[in-house]
C-alpha cells in the first residue's frame, strides 16, 4: 500500500494461446486487445487503471492502492482478444496488498511532465531516470514513486497530432526528508507572480531535468502529510442487510378518522372563480361603459363589417353591366347601336379602363345655314372610350 503498482500485459505471452498465421513470420502481426475486470464484477477496482494505445502494443495495469485496500483479495480477470481469429484467452492476476510501516512517506511532491505520455513513463527505464533526477535534486535517503496519472484523467485535452505533441503525465513521488531549497523556489513571490502571468518561473535545478523531462513548475505540488489534519467522517452502521423478524404484518385498524375534503374542494374552486369573476367585471366595464372601450368596439365592428363585404364581393364576381355598356341610340340615324360587349363576354377578364380603340370613320351630318334652308355638313368624330361608342363634336356644333 502506498507504492506504485505496474504490471505489463505482454502480447508475446498470449500469442501461444492462439493458432499462428499460415504464413511464416507473420505471427507477430496479430492484433490483440485486452479487457480487465475484478473477478465477479464488470470493472476494475477504483485504484487500478489500464491503458493500451493500439492493438499492436502491450497493455499496462497501474495504480497505487491505499491502506483501506490492505488484506482484501484482489483477483483481476484478463481476457485477450485476437482480432484476426476472433478467439479469446483468459488468465487471472492475483494481487496481494500488504501494509508496511515505511509507507506512506511523509513528504510528497507531484510533478507534471509535459513531453511524456503515461505509458512511456510506466516503462521501467524511463521511470528510473526520472526518479534518479529527482533524487539528485532532493537528496533523500528513501525515494519511491507513489502514483502516476495521465493528464487526460485530470481534465486535460488531447493534443493536436502535430510536432509529436504529448498529453503529459503527473508523477507523485515520496521521500523521508524535507523538500530541498530548489523545490521550494516555486513558492517564492516572484515565481508565483510569473505563474499568475502565465510565464515560466525561474528554477535553479530545472537544467537537471531539461535534458529529458520538461517539467511545468507552476503545477508542482508539495505536500507534508504530517501537517495535514485528517478528516474523519462518522459513517452509520450499515448492519447485516437482513431485516429483523418482527412477526406477521399488521395493517392499520379501521378506527382511523375520516377526513372531510369539502372545505378543500370549496377553496380549490371558489378562489379561482372569484378572481376570474372580478377580472371579467373589470374588463366588461372597460369595454362597454367607458368611452375608450366603446370606440374600440365600434372600430372593431366596422372592421368586421368591411371584411365581410370584401369577402362577399370576392365570391360574386359576376356583377351587372354598367349603364354605359347597354344598347344606345345613334345620335343621327336613330338606330339602336348594340353594346360593345356580347352577352357571353367573360367579366372576370374585363379591364377597368379600356383605351380608345376602333376609331371609326368620320361621320358628316348636315348643318343649317343662316341665310336659307340649305344645310352644310358638320364633322363629328366617332370615339370609343372604355369600349363605349360616343359621338363627340370636333368642329362647330349644329345650331338648331
Amino acid at each position: 500500500a502506498g507504492v506504485l503498482f505496474v504490471h505489463v500485459l505482454e502480447r508475446e505471452y498470449f500469442k501461444g494461446e492462439f493458432p499462428p498465421y499460415p504464413k511464416a513470420g507473420d505471427s507477430s502481426n496479430d492484433p490483440i486487445t485486452f479487457n480487465t475486470n475484478l473477478k465477479g464484477y464488470p470493472d476494475r477496482p477504483g485504484w487500478l487503471r489500464y491503458i493500451q494505445r493500439t492493438s499492436h502494443s502491450d497493455g499496462v495495469l497501474y495504480g497505487s492502492p491505499t491502506a483501506e485496500h490492505v488484506g482484501k483479495p484482489t483477483i483481476i480477470e484478463i481476457t485477450a482478444y485476437n482480432k484476426r481469429t476472433f478467439e479469446t484467452a483468459r488468465h487471472n492476476l492475483v494481487i496481494n496488498i500488504m501494509s508496511t510501516e515505511e509507507f506512506p512517506l511523509p513528504y510528497q511532491a507531484e510533478f507534471f511532465i509535459k513531453n511524456i505520455n503515461v505509458e512511456e513513463m510506466l516503462a521501467s527505464e524511463v521511470l528510473g531516470d526520472f526518479l534518479g533526477a529527482v533524487k539528485n535534486v532532493w537528496q533523500p535517503e528513501r525515494l519511491n514513486a507513489i502514483n502516476i496519472t495521465s493528464a487526460l484523467d485530470r481534465g486535460g485535452r488531447v493534443p493536436l497530432p502535430i510536432n509529436d505533441l504529448k498529453e503529459g503525465v503527473y508523477v507523485m513521488v515520496g521521500a523521508d526528508v524535507q523538500f530541498s531549497s530548489c523545490l521550494r523556489e516555486v513558492e517564492t513571490p516572484q515565481n508565483q507572480l510569473r505563474c499568475s502571468q502565465e510565464m515560466e518561473p525561474v528554477i535553479s535545478c530545472d537544467k537537471k531535468f531539461r535534458a529529458q523531462f520538461h517539467i511545468d513548475w507552476c503545477k508542482i505540488s508539495l505536500v507534508d502529510i504530517t501537517k495535514v489534519v485528517p478528516v474523519h467522517s462518522n459513517r452509520p452502521d450499515l448492519g447485516t442487510g437482513v431485516l429483523p423478524d418482527i412477526g406477521e404484518y399488521n395493517p392499520p385498524s379501521e378506527s382511523l378518522k375520516s377526513r372531510d375534503y369539502f372545505a378543500d374542494f370549496l377553496i380549490t374552486l371558489a378562489v379561482p372563480s372569484a378572481v376570474a369573476l372580478v377580472l371579467f367585471i373589470i374588463l366588461g366595464y372597460s369595454l362597454c361603459c367607458r368611452r375608450e372601450g366603446v370606440i374600440q368596439l365600434v372600430h372593431h365592428s366596422s372592421i368586421q363589417k368591411s371584411t365581410k363585404e370584401l369577402r362577399s364581393m370576392s365570391k360574386n364576381r359576376e356583377i351587372s353591366w354598367p349603364l354605359s355598356t347597354l344598347p344606345v341610340f345613334h345620335p343621327v340615324s336613330g338606330e339602336v347601336v348594340p353594346p360593345i360587349h356580347p352577352d357571353n363576354y367573360e367579366t372576370t377578364s374585363m379591364p377597368l379602363m379600356q383605351t380608345q380603340t376602333n376609331l371609326q370613320s368620320q361621320i358628316q351630318i348636315p348643318q343649317q345655314q343662316s341665310s336659307g334652308d340649305n344645310y352644310c355638313m358638320s364633322t363629328f368624330r366617332r370615339l370609343e372610350v372604355n369600349g363605349i361608342p360616343e359621338e363627340r363634336k370636333v368642329a362647330e356644333a349644329l345650331n338648331l
